[in-house]
């Protein structure tokens, strides 16, 4: 197992462990605290599983009051905290600490309001995405956001690493999508940043907090925007002869003024797999398949249908098939959707990158991981959002293989190396955490990294939210400089209190 750097576990805290644990049972309860190692093995990692580390306690927390009572007593003592949702996360965001607290928010479930007339729905950030878009369908809505791990994945956790997914491309990632959350910080003032309204005065708050990888705060409520159906929604499946031909026409596609609801691609690897997992109708012959999906008026969705077909075949698609019903649309997603779990059926262990590129830049990079593949021995199936230029590779690997993973990681570092080297950056949608925490010089001068850290101080000056992810270098709060907080605490006066 690759050993990942950590901050050193403190030695008194550990010593203290017994009377932690009671300590958190008289704040929440008994059937709130975990203690136990066998059931503390449940959250020694997230979906970055190559980086393990059992919590020294875990804890289910079920009203923002005792969100609040958590946080102060963990500051008081000094005590690291790990905020924690469903644990899809690929980044290692939600990676526990030895000495630390792992805050699960699970048991925030509820759906507290669903308000048509404003287009906005409250809910506790232990949703899960696609719950949203179920709760809100009979009227004809959905939650735009649709990351492939929507069934499971929080909508807490979305928030944190500010999530996308295939209809990011028209729609947004969450930050596009989140009017406003209730938000608990280190001592456990609890704010409210935005509303129901579209916009707020004052700095943009909002912003910072989204995308934070619960470095800041704490979220225990969010307010998301809701839309209404599109009128018409087909898909079309376009196949080429080479990942080249694919990439050309991605481009050409947006050149051309046209916004898709989504534009996905996949290479030969993804294909196969996808079409043995559930035979979404794919075609094995190609070497790179496009998804482009088109909603609105039916008029101008049969319109553009035409458009994008003629730019595909210009650019060498060999196969162009729309979808002719609402079962067929699903039908072409659904290898999309399920692209990772069919890849884990033919490799025994996978890592799922993640960054962002210039769409015009997409097939001299697929090229260039080509190359890698081959230098580095290992296998990649590519399946990312093309529209934004957003890279999911999936590096195949056996963990039980001598040097693989450490292999794998060198490849997977590498490939966000020339993400940046060629405009883009080390992230689309997944977040830093530990897997790219020691990439960020890469992209970001160490004047510009402890510009990003004074942020971190003036929310949590104790710095013990989530510390050892993000910053390559964790530096104190006084030695940063610059950084004013009165009385150890965060100061807006024009936000609500509660």
């Amino acid at each position: 197992m690759v050993q990942v750097r950590l901050p050193e576990a403190d030695p008194d805290i550990l010593g203290a462990r017994a009377h932690i644990v009671a300590d958190l049972r008289a704040i929440l309860g008994p059937d709130q605290v975990i203690d136990d190692p066998d059931r503390l093995r449940a959250y020694e990692c997230d979906g970055l599983t190559a980086y393990r580390c059992p919590p020294m306690v875990a804890v289910l927390p079920e009203t923002t009051e005792q969100v609040a009572e958590l946080l102060r007593y963990a500051r008081q003592r000094g005590i690291k905290v790990v905020p924690r949702g469903a644990g899809t996360s690929l980044s290692g965001g939600a990676l526990p600490l030895a000495d630390g607290i792992l805050l699960v928010m699970t048991r925030f479930n509820r759906i507290l309001e669903i308000d048509y007339e404003n287009r906005a729905v409250r809910v506790q950030p232990g949703v899960t995405n696609l719950a949203i878009t179920r709760a809100v369908e009979e009227h004809g809505f959905y939650y735009a956001p649709d990351p492939s791990s929507q069934i499971a994945c929080t909508i807490g956790g979305n928030v944190a690493e500010n999530s996308g997914g295939v209809h990011c491309l028209k729609y947004g990632l969450t930050a596009h999508n989140v009017l406003g959350v209730e938000l608990v910080l280190p001592d456990g003032e609890i704010l409210r940043l935005g509303g129901k309204h579209p916009e707020c005065d004052g700095y943009d708050l909002l912003g910072v907090v989204i995308g934070s990888e619960g470095m800041l705060g704490v979220v225990t409520e969010v307010t998301v925007r809701i839309l209404p159906k599109p009128e018409t929604a087909r898909a079309v499946l376009m196949g080429f002869a080479s990942v080249e031909q694919a990439g050309d026409c991605v481009a050409a596609i947006i050149a051309h003024g046209i916004l898709p609801a989504g534009l996905e691609m996949m290479d030969r690897l993804a294909i196969h797999a996808a079409e043995d997992f559930c035979a979404p109708g794919y075609p094995r012959e190609a070497e790179a398949l496009l998804i482009c999906e088109l909603d609105g008026p039916a008029a101008e969705v049969e319109h553009l249908i035409g458009v994008i077909g003629s730019i595909a075949r210009q650019h060498g698609a060999f196969l162009v098939q729309a979808s002719t019903s609402e079962e067929e649309r699903l039908r072409f997603w659904a290898g999309r959707k399920n692209a990772f779990p069919a890849v884990g059926r033919i490799s025994p262990d996978y890592y799922c990158m993640d960054g962002t590129i210039p769409r015009k830049r997409l097939a001299e990079v697929l090229a260039r991981m080509r190359e890698m593949s081959e230098r580095y021995g290992l296998r990649v199936a590519n399946v990312f959002h093309a529209g934004d230029g957003n890279l999911h590779p999936l590096i195949l690997y056996d963990a039980n293989a001598p040097g693989e993973l450490e292999r794998a990681e060198q490849f997977g570092a590498e490939i966000l190396k020339l993400c940046v080297a060629v405009g883009g950056v080390l992230t689309g949608e997944h977040g830093v955490g530990i897997e790219k925490r020691d990439l960020m010089p890469v992209m970001f001068s160490e004047a510009e990294l402890d510009q990003q850290q004074r942020v971190k101080c003036v929310f949590d000056p104790d710095q013990i939210l989530n510390p050892g992810k993000v910053f390559p270098t964790l530096h104190r709060c006084a030695e940063l400089g610059r950084v004013h907080v009165h009385g150890g605490r965060l100061r807006f006066p024009h936000l609500p209190r509660f």
